[in-house]
């Protein structure tokens, strides 16, 4: 099955976002024989973006799936033009306020009203709820993404999070206060002082001890199959959320070499993956460079040097996946896709000797 795979520049400055869309099918063929998919939107400007670019490559106003993995902003916000001004025919996404009370009681009259919640998670649920809502006026069906949903006989399927998991983690969401003022100096001095250390192909600082926020735990992971091979989406997941998705592919006795392509999750942060997982989804070490599967991270222009971090993208080219970064710049996956004249070949992150400590 040909599919081509699009990741859109998102964000400023230190900000990154995922806006990805995807096509699946015979893509030389009729709309009918295509999938069109909507994987997060980004913020709103990506959003409208994501629009104009699949009316203009994917030759439709219509998505067959959209996808908001979780609720933070830069990940849902996108998703309302989306919705506003293609025809989309499903709707995937979780709706934390129907399995916690703690976080239904934050709405009155749709808006999240109360003081304790952060101003960062009161933003991410208003976002999703509006979501939720326009969905709900333009009567396209919502289905919350838990392990073993899918679409398309199988062709995407859902890996994480189980139910159960998902609920775990409602009650350790975003409540906390904000930061203090003089943070954003604190955070300016240290971009400008990052301390180093080396590495070389046969000796990695990444490891297993990375964590991140219960949110980024909860996205949605995905497997789609290709004509070549299978690509994973993994959003903002961390360690222990990917762990419980990897698990259901063992279950099933999967074959990991036959993953071609790979989101690397959240913006490249090296709190979200250590090499014990990636030696499984990806293979162990490699002897040299060798190229066998392709990855894709989604960062702002400015965001280094947090994200992506030189490590992690180290780990990845060890293990055989180049990572491209979009850094401002659309990039595009494709196999047995139309060419596209005003696009050019990448260029891979390179190896870096001096990674941040």
């Amino acid at each position: 099955m040909a599919y081509e795979v699009d990741f859109l520049a998102v964000g400023d400055g230190e900000r990154s976002g995922d806006a990805i869309a995807l096509r699946l099918g015979n893509l030389q063929g009729h709309r009918k024989e295509q999938t069109v998919v909507v994987i997060d939107g980004g913020f709103q400007d990506s959003g409208e973006r994501l629009v104009n670019l699949i009316r203009r490559y994917y030759g439709t106003e219509d998505v067959d799936l959209a996808i908001c993995t979780h609720p933070d902003a830069d990940h849902a916000g996108g998703l309302v033009p989306v919705l506003e001004r293609l025809r989309v025919g499903r709707l995937w996404m979780h709706q934390p306020w129907n399995h916690t009370d703690d976080i239904a009681r934050v709405f009155r009259d749709g808006r999240v009203t109360d003081e304790s919640v952060s101003a960062a998670l009161r933003r991410d649920l208003e976002d999703a709820r509006s979501l939720e809502t326009l969905a709900i006026r333009k009567r396209i069906p919502i289905v919350e993404p838990f392990t073993g949903t899918e679409h398309g006989n199988g062709q995407i399927l859902v890996l994480g999070p189980a139910q159960e998991y998902y609920e775990s983690l409602l009650p350790a969401f975003r409540s906390t206060p904000e930061p203090k003022a003089g943070l954003s100096a604190v955070v300016q001095r240290a971009r400008e002082f990052v301390r180093t250390v080396a590495e070389n192909w046969n000796f990695e600082t990444l490891d297993d001890t990375g964590e991140t926020s219960a949110e980024n735990n909860s996205s949605t992971i995905l497997l789609v199959a290709g004509d070549d091979g299978f690509l994973v989406f993994t959003a903002d997941a961390g360690v222990p959320a990917l762990d419980r998705a990897l698990s259901v592919l063992d279950r099933s006795r999967f074959n990991y070499s036959n993953i071609k392509f790979i989101q690397v999750p959240h913006h490249g942060s090296d709190h979200n993956v250590g090499p014990t997982m990636l030696n499984k989804l990806l293979g162990p070490r490699l002897t040299n460079d060798e190229r066998k599967k392709t990855a894709f991270v989604s960062v702002s222009r400015d965001a280094a040097p947090r994200h992506p971090s030189k490590k992690v993208t180290n780990a990845f080219r060890r293990r055989g996946a180049p990572v491209y970064a979009t850094q401002g710049v659309n990039i595009r996956h494709h196999h047995d896709a139309p060419p596209r004249s005003d696009y050019t070949d990448l260029t891979p992150l390179p190896f870096y000797n001096q990674v941040e400590e």
